[in-house]
């Protein structure tokens, strides 16, 4: 299976009370890189069997932009697995739910996403092996237990990358 372990996007200043930090939306920073991160993902020709995400909105919005993107039809699923508050027991419940499929996207938050995403990669570890901005998905190929981490994308080199292409207003051509 190939899964994608993706933190949600910016949403701005955490709330203090927890019903309106669940509620919390994300920026316009967060839609934008969001969308530029679809848009990557379908010209790598990556595309989802599930799309599972948190039931926080900011986790909804970013699994349903990044969904739409990639050409995703099927309705979202929910996963408090994937909450603030979700556990390593729940996480992996969830992973035997989507064995079968080929293509899974999961969308959480921090601390738990980098925390399962370092324990898939190295159960015996203390130390985080991997760090997960907001916005930052990592691929991963898993089998029978064993996961290798095929590709890490900070929103940072997605953002330079595309703000490389569109400085340029035609293709760069040969002299010779």
């Amino acid at each position: 299976m190939n899964l994608y372990l993706l933190r949600h996007g910016s949403a701005g200043q955490r709330k203090m009370n927890p019903v309106l930090d669940h509620k919390r939306p994300l920026d316009k920073e967060g839609k934008q890189h969001c969308i530029l991160l679809g848009r990557a993902l379908n010209s790598m020709k990556v595309q989802f069997d599930s799309v599972i995400s948190s039931p926080l909105k900011r986790a909804l919005q970013t699994a349903a932009l990044v969904g739409t993107e990639t050409g995703y039809e099927k309705k979202i699923q929910l996963s408090q697995a994937l909450a603030p508050d979700g556990t390593w027991n729940d996480f992996q419940r969830l992973l035997d739910s989507v064995v079968e499929q080929e293509e899974v996207l999961l969308v959480g938050h921090n601390p738990n996403l980098p925390v399962y995403l370092n324990r898939l990669l190295s159960p015996l570890a203390t130390n985080p092996i991997a760090r997960v901005r907001k916005g930052a998905i990592a691929a991963l190929t898993v089998q029978r237990g064993s996961a290798k981490l095929q590709w890490l994308l900070d929103p940072r080199l997605l953002r330079a990358v595309q703000s490389k292409d569109t400085k340029r207003s035609r293709a760069k051509t040969s002299r010779k």
